[in-house]
C-alpha cells in the first residue's frame, strides 16, 4: 500500500479518507480523563488517577491473552455509566471521536441491562444513550466539524437470562426511533450458544429487527453455524471461520461447507484485528486471516470493538490492517464500503454516504 495514504502524525489513515465501524461497544470506548472525571464525582476508585496511565493499563488488560481477563477490565467503565448524565457523555463523546478520526458511519452497540446499578429503567438507559449520539452527531455537523451517521444496535448479555426482556426492548425502541438499528448477542460465548436465546432472537426476526451475533470462541465453527441457524444477519468477530478453510495462504485455497456458505451468501464478518491478537485468537496482524479472506471475496469488515482497551482507532486499525497485509488503496475502498453497504441503517442514507463522500474520496485517493 502506497505510504502517502498514511497520516504520520497519527499512524492511520489521511483524515481526507472516509472510513466506517460496524462493531464498537459504547463502554469500551470511553475518553481515559472522562472515566476519571465521572468515577471521582461517584467515588469509584480506579486503577490510576492519570489518564495516560490509566490508559495503559485497559490497554495491559487487553494483552493477557484471556479473554475473561480482558472482559474485566469493563467493571471501571460501566461504573461511570449509571445515571443519564453518564450515559448521554459518553455517547455524545464516541460520536466526536469517531467523527474526528474519519469515520462517516459508525454503529455503536451497548447492553443496556449493564446500566441499571442506580435505578435507571430500561427505556431510559436508551433514551440517554439516543440523546447523547444525536447531541454528538448534531455537534460534528456543525460547521468546521466532521458529519457522521450513528446507529445503535441494542445487546442483550448471553450469559444472563434477560435476552427476551431486551429483545423486547429493542422492538419497542426500534419502532420509536429509527436509530436503533438492530439486536447483538454479546459477552462471553462458550457453553452460551445462540441457541440458548432462541425466544429472543425469533422476537426480533419477527419484529423485522436486524441481527448480529458474536460468534468467535471455541468451539468456533459451532457458534457461527449456530448463529445463522438462528438468523443473525452478520457475525461479531468470525475470525475463527478461517478454521474452515484449507491452505489459506496458499496458492489453492479450499472453502468448507460453512466457509462457502458464509462467503456465497455474502454475510458480514465484524473483524477486529487488534483484539483477536490481543485475545490470543491470532498469533500477529500479519497472520490475520482478514487479507486473504478479503482477496477470496468475503464480506470482511475492520472494526475496533473497544477503541479504549484495544487502544485503537479506526484509522489506525485500517492502517495496520493494510501495512500487515500490504492492502492495495481499492482494497481498501471496498473495506469500507463492504461496513456501508452491511450496516442496518437506512438503504437511501448509507447509499448517499456511498455516493457523495466515500466513492469520491477514495478513487481520488486511486481506489
Amino acid at each position: 500500500m502506497t505510504t502517502t495514504l498514511f497520516d504520520r502524525r497519527t499512524g492511520g489513515l489521511r483524515p481526507d479518507l472516509p472510513t466506517a465501524v460496524l462493531h464498537d461497544h459504547l463502554d469500551g470506548g470511553l475518553r481515559p480523563a472522562t472515566i476519571i472525571e465521572l468515577a471521582d464525582a461517584i467515588g469509584h476508585r480506579l486503577p490510576s488517577a492519570d489518564e495516560h496511565e490509566l490508559a495503559r493499563w485497559f490497554v495491559r488488560g487487553a494483552e493477557q491473552r484471556d479473554l475473561v481477563a480482558y472482559l474485566d477490565t469493563f467493571q471501571h467503565t460501566t461504573a461511570v455509566m449509571q445515571t443519564a448524565e453518564g450515559l448521554r457523555r459518553v455517547a455524545r463523546e464516541a460520536v466526536l471521536d469517531l467523527a474526528a478520526d474519519g469515520v462517516v458511519y459508525a454503529e455503536v452497540r451497548f447492553a443496556p441491562e449493564q446500566h441499571q446499578e442506580r435505578g435507571l429503567r430500561l427505556d431510559e438507559v436508551v433514551q440517554a444513550v439516543q440523546d447523547g449520539l444525536a447531541e454528538g452527531m448534531a455537534e460534528a455537523s456543525t460547521p468546521g466539524g466532521f458529519p457522521i451517521v450513528v446507529n445503535t444496535i441494542i445487546c442483550a448479555l448471553r450469559t444472563e437470562r434477560r435476552s427476551l426482556e431486551i429483545a423486547e426492548l429493542a422492538a419497542r425502541r426500534r419502532r420509536r426511533d429509527p436509530r436503533v438499528a438492530g439486536f447483538d448477542l454479546a459477552g462471553a460465548e462458550t457453553g452460551w450458544p445462540a441457541s440458548l436465546h432462541a425466544a429472543a432472537l425469533g422476537l426480533v426476526r419477527a419484529e423485522l429487527v436486524r441481527l448480529t451475533v458474536h460468534a468467535s470462541e471455541e468451539p468456533a465453527l459451532w457458534l457461527i453455524s449456530d448463529a445463522l441457524e438462528h438468523g443473525a444477519e452478520r457475525i461479531g468477530h468470525g475470525v475463527r471461520l478461517a478454521q474452515d478453510i484449507t491452505d489459506l495462504d496458499g496458492p489453492a485455497p479450499r472453502l468448507g461447507r460453512l466457509a462457502g456458505y458464509v462467503r456465497d451468501r455474502q454475510i458480514c464478518l465484524e473483524m477486529a484485528p487488534t483484539c483477536h491478537v490481543q485475545i490470543g485468537a491470532v498469533d500477529s496482524l500479519e497472520r490475520h486471516p482478514i487479507g486473504p479472506m478479503l482477496r477470496l471475496g468475503f464480506n470482511v469488515t475492520v472494526n475496533t470493538d473497544n477503541r479504549l482497551m484495544s487502544g485503537v482507532k479506526v484509522s489506525g486499525e485500517m492502517a495496520a490492517v493494510a501495512d500487515a497485509h500490504q492492502l492495495t488503496v481499492a482494497e481498501l475502498h471496498r473495506l469500507v464500503g463492504n461496513a456501508i453497504r452491511s450496516g442496518f441503517g437506512d438503504h437511501d442514507e448509507r447509499q448517499e454516504i456511498m455516493t457523495t463522500i466515500v466513492d469520491p474520496a477514495w478513487r481520488a485517493a486511486g481506489g
